[in-house]
């Protein structure tokens, strides 16, 4: 399992705890991002810088993401193609993205987009709570420590 991070709207905090989980479970860790991303020493956990533009990192992870790796993500629509490629996605909050809620997000999503659009103030997401922070660390944990049952040992 690789670990791929949609960085340019990752919380920081969230980003600590993937570097933490990344170096306790040797997992492969990579953050994406149109801009500069600090990350520990090692050689688990790097980031990878790409281009200025609409959507260039959420292409960047699409065409990296490979079965059975772990995005993560608060965007939709790179939710949505990365579980086409038979991978996971997680919210940076907590929620892991199904074939079934990804398609409720993506229609609320257009619905809300349509409201902007028209002049309707719907607000932005609350701010992360430590309970966010907590329900992502617990899901988190929770797949990798799948991962590692499925990892056959070489002894």
């Amino acid at each position: 399992m690789h670990i791929w991070v949609d960085a340019d709207a990752c919380p920081k905090v969230i980003r600590e705890i993937l570097f933490r989980a990344a170096q306790r479970t040797n997992t492969r860790l990579t953050l994406v991002a149109n801009g500069f991303i600090p990350t520990p020493p090692g050689t688990l956990i790097d980031a990878l810088r790409v281009s200025q533009g609409f959507d260039v990192a959420d292409n960047t992870i699409v065409a990296k993401v490979q079965p059975g790796d772990l995005v993560i993500t608060a965007d939709i629509p790179l939710a949505a193609d990365v579980i086409e490629r038979d991978a996971l996605a997680l919210n940076p909050r907590g929620e892991l993205y199904t074939p079934e809620n990804v398609r409720q997000r993506l229609a609320m999503r257009d619905f809300l987009d349509t409201m902007r659009s028209s002049g309707i103030q719907t607000g932005g997401p609350a701010a992360m709570s430590a309970t966010d922070r907590q329900q992502f660390a617990n899901q988190l944990d929770r797949i990798l420590a799948k991962k590692n049952q499925e990892t056959p040992r070489h002894e």
